[in-house]
């Protein structure tokens, strides 16, 4: 193989692994967004609850309104928070699956390179 040859094979293993590392940036940048979403979605939960919550303390005809109000409360709280548990399970599987992809791919081409090496330099 000529020098050429040899810089051309070097240039597209380059290549390739930059391709690979913007894929896992790209990766990481999509789990940040979807991670910052789902908790701020879970605080304004947690704020519309404070607010229910003084609302009821404000209107409660008595401790016994009261509370009734705070055990329904604390129910409908828990069942989304439950809600939102098994939504976040569900999406680290997603993630997970998404970086084992990622992975896979990478210690292929990292073999491929490995061969490309060798054959660039022996022959």
């Amino acid at each position: 193989m000529s020098t050429k040859d040899v810089a051309n094979t070097y240039n597209e293993l380059t290549n390739k692994s930059v391709e690979r590392i913007n894929a896992l940036g790209e990766l990481n940048l999509k789990l940040a967004e979807t991670m910052a979403s789902r908790q701020m979605e879970v605080m304004n939960m947690l704020m519309d609850q404070g607010v229910r919550m003084m609302n009821l303390v404000s209107e409660a005809k008595g401790y016994n309104d009261l509370y009734k109000g705070q055990v329904d409360m604390a129910k409908e709280i828990a069942e989304r928070m439950m809600e939102e548990s098994k939504a976040n399970v569900k999406l680290v599987n997603e993630m997970r699956e998404g970086y084992r992809s990622w992975m896979d791919t990478a210690v292929a081409e990292a073999k491929d390179g490995g061969n490309a090496v060798r054959n660039a330099v022996t022959s």
